[in-house]
């Protein structure tokens, strides 16, 4: 990544901070082998607050659109990225109840002094990518939509009725 942002991520919840900004596709190093282009870029936008038990709070919102290879024709697939994400920081030594474990509204972060905010959004955009990206409709390399051969197991139809 060309600049790091770097945020305490205490501070930065208690005091209710937000940033936003741009970040170029080809400077997430992580995302190249899985993107077909590079070109463009991602708008985020960082909220801070307060949690469930005082906890600091980060609102993350990354939108923009990537280029991705469709695993089923090889062609490029146009991906629209519309990520939200919620965490809440948390003592490394603090035990979540099983309450807080199986809620699926927020994710749960050490807090950090030095928090790599873009790092943080390539780690969420990772995670948010289809596993096997693909058309809704398309074929495979080489297939045609409709072919108008006759099928070489045609002739054996053909044969079934005569025995």
């Amino acid at each position: 990544m060309s600049r790091r942002v770097l945020i305490d991520s205490q501070v930065f919840g208690f005091e209710g901070g937000s940033l936003q900004g741009e970040v170029p596709v080809a400077t997430l190093a992580r995302l190249a082998d899985l993107l077909v282009d590079s070109t463009g870029s991602l708008a985020y936008r960082l909220e801070g607050g307060m949690g469930s038990r005082d906890r600091s709070q980060l609102r993350l919102q990354v939108d923009g659109v990537l280029s991705l290879c469709c695993q089923r024709c090889l062609e490029p697939l146009t991906y629209s990225l519309q990520l939200r994400s919620l965490f809440e920081f948390v003592a490394n030594d603090i035990e979540l109840t099983q309450e807080e474990l199986e809620d699926d509204s927020r994710d749960f972060l050490p807090a950090e002094k030095e928090l790599d905010v873009l790092a943080l959004i390539e780690d969420e955009i990772l995670l948010a990518l289809p596993t096997v990206p693909r058309h809704e409709d398309c074929v495979l390399p080489g297939g045609a939509r409709e072919s108008t051969e006759e099928s070489p197991f045609s002739v054996l139809a053909g044969l079934k009725g005569r025995a």
